[in-house]
């Protein structure tokens, strides 16, 4: 894409801010050092501040202790080290039994799928046609062998919000650890550790116009937790590894930079692209048309595969990302639109548009204007939906 291109995947990926890099280029050129103390020189003790404030800043937006707060290398690790290193934790004490839902990111589904084949047993929540958890469903399914319920706080796709407060009221009743990936949602829907009864909470920076490669988990003091994976004794001995200095102080200073009024000017451009895009015929909204992430619209064209679309959006500047099988390694088209009662002819042919930073009022006519354009041609010689 050149770059005249507009760019609407930033559910994928976001383009770093300047100011992020300012912030983190000092501790890449000047203060490279590890972050530790005990050698007692300058360098290294400028590296820790510079952890430690970071640290105090992103678990502050949660309102949780910085003691709490784990840096990892993402969002994927995070929740690795949370789903797996709880069933270490309790598999032998309590029980091997996992609760989750069929739409959550590949890192919660692989997670749980990888202690399933050490004897764990998962069992998947009923979602409604939004994809929200039904809650007496989740009731049912807690046995006095349940472990974790992991429950993500906003769906990677379809953008759909969870009650994360209700699901934790309930897993707090029946005494059960709530670990939730809030990848998408962390720093444009409030989360409140203190008032909401999660246990753990994954987030990551590259959502954020910060670094990829840097992520973090809340662990809830007391919370049991195995180190799953080997090495030094850094993060308060819960993962090997030395710490990425200038990405934490990146991921912070991203963190720091967003604001209440951008994601509501985000909001407005999702309502006004999700509102010209339903006057195309036979198109319909997935996800929850209210509790849903501010800078998140997916849609789905009846008879038009969404790779068809995808790729000529592409030819004509635009980047979107579509659910269908030609884009992924399965040959199933988006496992979230299955997950909540979709057909495979709606799972193929949704696409995704998610705002930024960067966006303008006027991409939204100029997508909406070459998507309705686009749909109409691909159904002219498509097939489906003809007699």
């Amino acid at each position: 894409m050149n770059q005249d291109s507009i760019y609407l995947d930033n559910a994928a990926a976001t383009r770093m801010d300047e100011r992020v890099i300012e912030a983190m280029l000092p501790y890449m050129t000047e203060k490279y050092a590890v972050a530790t103390s005990q050698f007692g020189y300058s360098l290294g003790l400028a590296s820790k501040e510079a952890l430690d404030g970071a640290r105090a800043i992103l678990a502050g937006r949660l309102g949780a202790e910085p003691e709490e707060f784990v840096f990892t290398s993402g969002s994927a690790e995070s929740s690795n080290m949370a789903i797996k290193g709880v069933g270490m934790a309790l598999g032998e004490k309590k029980g091997r039994h996992i609760i989750s839902t069929a739409i959550e990111d590949f890192p919660v589904l692989h997670s749980a799928r990888s202690l399933e084949r050490q004897g764990f047993t998962v069992d998947h929540v009923r979602l409604d046609e939004h994809g929200r958890v039904d809650l007496e469903h989740l009731q049912e399914l807690i046995r006095p062998d349940t472990v974790l319920v992991t429950i993500q706080a906003a769906n990677q796709e379809i953008g759909t919000l969870q009650d994360l407060d209700a699901i934790g009221a309930i897993c707090r009743e029946r005494d059960v650890l709530l670990h939730s990936d809030a990848t998408y949602s962390f720093g444009r829907v409030p989360l409140d550790v203190v008032q909401t009864p999660v246990d753990l909470v994954s987030v990551s920076a590259h959502l954020l116009h910060g670094p990829k490669g840097i992520g973090g988990l809340y662990i809830r003091k007391g919370t049991p937790l195995i180190k799953w994976m080997d090495g030094g004794f850094q993060e308060f001995n819960l993962r090997g590894g030395v710490e990425n200095i200038a990405d934490a102080v990146g991921f912070a200073k991203a963190v720091e930079l967003i604001t209440p009024k951008e994601t509501q000017r985000l909001q407005e451009m999702r309502d006004r692209l999700m509102a010209i895009l339903l006057e195309i015929p036979q198109s319909r909204v997935n996800g929850h048309p209210e509790h849903r992430l501010p800078h998140n619209a997916n849609v789905s064209f009846r008879y038009v595969e969404g790779e068809s679309v995808l790729l000529h959006l592409d030819l004509r500047g635009f980047a979107v990302s579509t659910g269908s099988a030609c884009f992924s390694r399965s040959l199933e088209g988006s496992h979230v639109i299955l997950g909540i009662g979709g057909n495979h002819e709606r799972a193929h042919g949704s696409i995704r548009f998610t705002f930024g930073r960067y966006n303008k009022p006027e991409d939204v006519d100029q997508v909406a204007e070459a998507l309705a354009d686009i749909v109409v041609r691909l159904r002219e010689i498509s097939p489906l939906g003809k007699e």
